[in-house]
């Protein structure tokens, strides 16, 4: 994202022009197909593309969902850095790659956090609210809000400094947030 550019709405792709609707709630609905076990990756792609674009596609319809999803709405996973007590950035482990959100199963809190942080009721916004502004928003989430709590509780590693009650206190919160449904059942 850059804010000098103007937000996408169209796009070259092979010499050709095609016009894009990149709202977040219809960014959204692509990944539900995503998600979806029951369908093919070429049935996905047919019908991602349906959601986006305002003209049927015949001809590469894999190649210009590729394009599309990597250009446009692929979300990179967010680098968190931890600092120690000086101050200083911890080194990065591996499992640290691991998603701390998911725009499904925390949609409340996203939610509320937004109309927490910006006013912005993100129902009113379908249709309006740019993929791009939506994602640059969440990002920014203030550390006040639930969705950004919900993320340092994930994130969360026990420290020697910290007393027995709060780490236990910690993991409870882990396991009552936990993405992952075997964390859940531990």
């Amino acid at each position: 994202m850059r804010l000098n550019d103007p937000l996408i709405t169209s796009f070259i792709y092979d010499g050709k022009e095609y016009t894009i609707d990149l709202a977040f709630d219809n960014v959204l609905d692509v990944f539900d197909v995503l998600n979806d076990d029951t369908l093919r990756n070429n049935e996905k792609a047919e019908i991602a593309l349906e959601l986006l674009l305002d003209e049927h596609i015949e001809e590469d319809i894999i190649g210009i969902w590729n394009y599309i999803y990597k250009e446009f709405i692929e979300v990179k996973s967010k680098q968190y850095i931890e600092y120690d007590l000086k101050g200083n950035p911890m080194p990065i482990q591996d499992e640290e790659n691991d998603s701390f959100i998911d725009l499904d199963k925390d949609a409340e809190y996203i939610y509320a956090s937004f109309m927490q942080a910006y006013n912005i009721d993100l129902y009113e916004q379908q249709g309006k609210l740019h993929w791009y502004e939506f994602k640059a928003l969440l990002n920014g989430l203030p550390s006040n809000t639930i969705m950004q709590r919900i993320i340092q509780i994930r994130m969360w590693k026990p420290s020697k400094h910290e007393s027995s009650e709060y780490k236990e206190n910690m993991r409870k919160l882990q396991k009552v947030y936990a993405l992952d449904e075997k964390e859940e059942l531990e």
